[in-house]
């Protein structure tokens, strides 16, 4: 693939703009109406004519420029004060005409009133006789004409220039002209365009590189897989969460195929006017039956491919016209014209089936959160150009973000680097890292936070009843390190544990889930006799998953095996159960989390001396780690399971806290913190 020819050097200077042309027109336009309108500033000689040339009786005749709104005064020949008058009337513009005639001449503001006033001079003095007066005009015919062409050709050239920039056709109009609204507003990065992200730039998405490589390679080579019969694929959707990759993946294709690719996002096609959507799509499939064969890239597909008339609330004509147009073009060229379309959500749920079907997004690509080995090798990725010590870790640190996606593990690099610069350290350690990840789980650490005495104490017992819960269940997850420094906007503080990476849950596993989490509330009611409203974010926790548990999974016996969880039913109003097998529900839901409550409470009496030890040392160091723990209360009575390796399905998760509770399977997405 050869690139671009190679330009002696960066260009210097300001780079053109059109708006300069329309600066200059402008200056122009108002220089010419001042020339034209604004009073010239010079002296009125009127008084002294009369006073000294007129009442004397020296002026021969008189000469009136009407469209200069000029006085010529001739004054005669014998004059005894042509000399006096060439002194007096100096600033004056002075000539001498043929024959040796004086010649004076003076501007009025207004000729016609100077006419008047002559004539009332006349009559004020009966004794001058009347001077002979020729009304004239000085004909410079260019000047007129000039004026008139040039005018002409301002405003020619103005309205060419508006019409270029509404057309869209170079300037500063490109594409989003009045006349060209209609037109797509794909990015084309053609066979000879740069693009600075390659496959090496992508890690942790193995599976989904090879499909993508696939894909282009059905373009590069397509008598390899239909000279069997089989037909090329009219497009792949990239499925996943936010910051997986999708995105990137496809930037990647842009860089190393060697076919032209098209990019934009399903907002760029909505616009305010009616049928702007659908004139985009056919304008942007046109182009690609120029450039074929070819890829389009429509990120975000899900602002444009929503199902229709499944609310009649929310819904829109004009996105929905620019559906059925989108699902015409992909439907309606044939499979040898060599277009793929390749595009990217985090909502399938929303999108329309008839966009899912085959014949249109043939195949579907899940890019799910990298596992720990993704993680290790996205690690590997974001660490090159930052300098980092000869200790680090990558394994223990991926082993420390369970559930963290690509821009996450971006996120937490940046951060470590910038966290270990703030201490002026020449590389990037294992401690910065570690800094980063609690900062971007729990947000920015607040140690000057004042808090009074006994609510420190209130948040130590709670962490450390979180803590002991965790560390003396079987099936909750490992205890990381626990902490009373305040950090984000309402956390007082938190312990954190590394959930193990697992795809199916059982009912002693979510239990002790909930356990765990009521191990704040429970150590308050215990060494203080009342509760906190520290608990807030919680009981939000066990509440989602005690309903999960009723609703989804199917794990009462007074509801039965039966959920009432459907993601297409998110946006309408009406519950898929009657008003009785609510109440059921919350009865069930409310006798899980008692019976939780209780074994919480006998757990915490019964190792009441640990949750003290804890407590105290809290007090006095703020942070303890896993091994500090260790050291207070003992190894953990558990041995930590060993995962065994394989490569399962697209697996339905949750997260659990501030982020939407989709059941499948609890917390298994991100460092769980207990607040």
């Amino acid at each position: 693939m050869t690139g671009p020819e190679k330009s002696d050097g960066p260009r210097k200077g300001p780079k053109f703009s059109i708006y300069w042309v329309y600066a200059i027109i402008a200056a122009v336009l108002l220089s010419a109406q001042f020339m034209k309108f604004a009073p010239e500033l010079t002296p009125t000689y009127e008084l002294e004519f009369k006073q000294n040339m007129l009442l004397k009786g020296d002026v021969e005749r008189l000469d009136l420029v009407k469209n200069k709104d000029k006085v010529r005064v001739y004054i005669k020949p014998d004059s005894l004060y042509k000399n006096f008058y060439r002194d007096k009337f100096k600033t004056v513009i002075a000539k001498e005409k043929a024959k040796g005639v004086p010649l004076f001449e003076f501007e009025v503001n207004d000729i016609k009133g100077f006419e008047q006033r002559l004539v009332e001079a006349y009559k004020a003095n009966p004794e001058l006789s009347e001077i002979p007066t020729k009304s004239t005009s000085e004909g410079e015919w260019f000047g007129p004409v000039a004026n008139t062409v040039l005018s002409l050709l301002i405003i020619i050239g103005a309205w060419v220039l508006l019409m270029r920039k509404m057309g869209g056709q170079g300037g500063a109009g490109g594409a989003g002209g009045i006349f060209s609204i209609g037109k797509s507003k794909a990015t084309l990065f053609d066979k000879g365009a740069k693009v600075n992200v390659t496959f090496a730039d992508v890690a942790g998405l193995d599976e989904a590189k090879v499909e993508v490589m696939e894909i282009v390679d059905f373009l590069k080579n397509p008598k390899k897989y239909t000279a069997l019969g089989g037909k090329i694929p009219k497009g792949a959707l990239l499925i996943g969460p936010p910051g997986t990759g999708k995105t990137l993946l496809a930037k990647a294709m842009a860089g190393e195929a060697q076919v032209p690719f098209f990019s934009l996002s399903g907002s760029d096609f909505v616009e305010m006017f009616v049928g702007v959507g659908a004139s985009r799509v056919r304008d942007l499939f046109k182009q690609a039956r120029e450039k074929a064969p070819c890829i389009i890239f429509i990120d975000e597909i899900d602002a444009i491919g929503r199902a229709r008339g499944r609310n009649a609330i929310m819904s829109n004509d004009e996105r929905e016209n620019t559906l059925n147009q989108l699902l015409v073009e992909m439907d309606g060229f044939g499979g040898d014209t060599g277009i793929i379309i390749l595009a990217a959500t985090n909502r399938p749920d929303v999108l329309d089936t008839a966009l899912l079907r085959p014949g249109r997004f043939d195949r579907q690509i899940s890019i799910d959160k990298p596992d720990v080995k993704g993680r290790e090798t996205i690690f590997k990725v974001h660490l090159l150009p930052i300098k980092t010590s000869e200790t680090l870790d990558l394994h223990k640190l991926a082993e420390q973000t369970p559930g963290f996606a690509g821009a996450d593990i971006a996120n937490v690099c940046n951060e470590a680097a910038l966290i270990a610069a703030r201490k002026g350290k020449q590389s990037v350690e294992m401690i910065d890292f570690q800094d980063a990840i609690d900062r971007v789980i729990g947000g920015l650490e607040k140690k000057n936070k004042i808090i009074a005495p006994h609510e420190k104490s209130i948040i130590a017992y709670h962490e450390a009843g979180h803590a002991v819960c965790g560390w003396f269940l079987e099936h909750a997850y490992p205890l990381l390190k626990v902490t009373i420094v305040p950090r984000g906007t309402a956390a007082l503080g938190y312990a954190q544990y590394t959930p193990t990476e697992q795809y199916l849950y059982n009912t002693d596993q979510l239990m002790d889930q909930i356990c765990m989490t009521l191990g704040g509330r429970a150590a308050e009611e215990i060494f203080f006799d009342k509760i906190s409203t520290g608990a807030a974010n919680d009981l939000q926790q066990i509440t989602k998953i005690a309903y999960s548990m009723v609703t989804a999974y199917g794990m009462s016996s007074k509801v039965g095996n039966v959920s009432f969880y459907d993601p297409t039913q998110e946006s309408t109003f009406t519950k898929p159960f009657s008003e009785e097998t609510g109440k059921i529900i919350d009865e069930e839901v409310r006798k899980i989390i008692d019976e939780a409550y209780q074994r919480t409470l006998n757990l915490l009496k019964e190792k009441k001396n640990e949750v003290a030890i804890l407590a105290k040392e809290l007090l006095d160091k703020e942070v303890l780690h896993k091994s500090d723990v260790e050291i207070l209360i003992g190894k953990r009575p558990f041995e930590e399971k060993k995962l065994i390796e394989i490569e399962p399905e697209q697996s339905n998760n949750h997260t659990v806290g501030e982020k939407t509770f989709e059941p499948g399977a609890p917390d298994n997405e991100e460092n769980s913190i207990i607040g």
